[in-house]
């Protein structure tokens, strides 16, 4: 009822060109067609769309804090890749650095990856975390290809022996879905795959 109420009272602006009426417009919705794919490591990565035109506008602004927007490019990752998930997979997000997630209120990327998993009927575990509150925006690209060891499994008796697979909003050089992939699989995990919003 609430959110009827702002919906009337400030009708939704399209994230990708501010148009009135659609939290992404049909002129900015990326067009349908099958996922993106890249070899990342020994990662197999799924992507929505580029980084670049509407799409990255609509997730810096899923990014500065409109839900709405990640309500939509939620349902843009789920038809790319929800029936390629398979029956077994259990979806680990990347964790938001700890300042990020004072600055939005939320972790974009749990909350990507828990309306994915509701979306393609597949488990969440929030199964990662910093080591420290670094962020990746902002490192050259040399500095993102050696950051390791950012991030801990906090729940090594629940991946043991399962098949993971990463959720994030985007990849650049790849190097932090390989630190999340080298955490969970020293505690016994299976992790070849990620699934993402974009590449850059």
């Amino acid at each position: 009822m609430f959110e009827s109420v702002l919906e009337l009272l400030f009708p939704a602006a399209c994230a990708g060109c501010g148009c009135a009426g659609a939290v992404l417009c049909a002129a900015c919705t990326p067009p349908a067609g099958a996922a993106a794919r890249l070899q990342i490591g020994w990662l197999d990565v799924r992507a929505a769309g580029r980084y670049d035109g509407a799409l990255r506008t609509a997730i810096l602004a899923y990014k500065r804090g409109r839900r709405d927007a990640g309500n939509v490019l939620a349902a843009l990752l789920a038809e790319r890749v929800a029936a390629d998930l398979g029956a077994e997979a259990v979806l680990v997000p990347v964790p938001t650095a700890t300042k990020r997630l004072r600055e939005r209120g939320f972790d974009q990327g749990a909350r990507l990856a828990q309306q994915l998993g509701s979306r393609a009927n597949r488990p969440v575990l929030l199964a990662l975390r910093r080591r420290d509150s670094d962020a990746q925006r902002g490192r050259s690209r040399i500095e993102r290809l050696h950051a390791r060891g950012h991030f801990a499994c906090v729940a090594p008796e629940l991946v043991a022996g399962v098949r993971i697979v990463l959720v994030d909003d985007v990849v650049t050089t790849g190097s932090t879905l390989l630190d999340c992939a080298a955490a969970l699989q020293e505690c016994g995990a299976f992790v070849r795959e990620a699934v993402v919003l974009a590449f850059a």
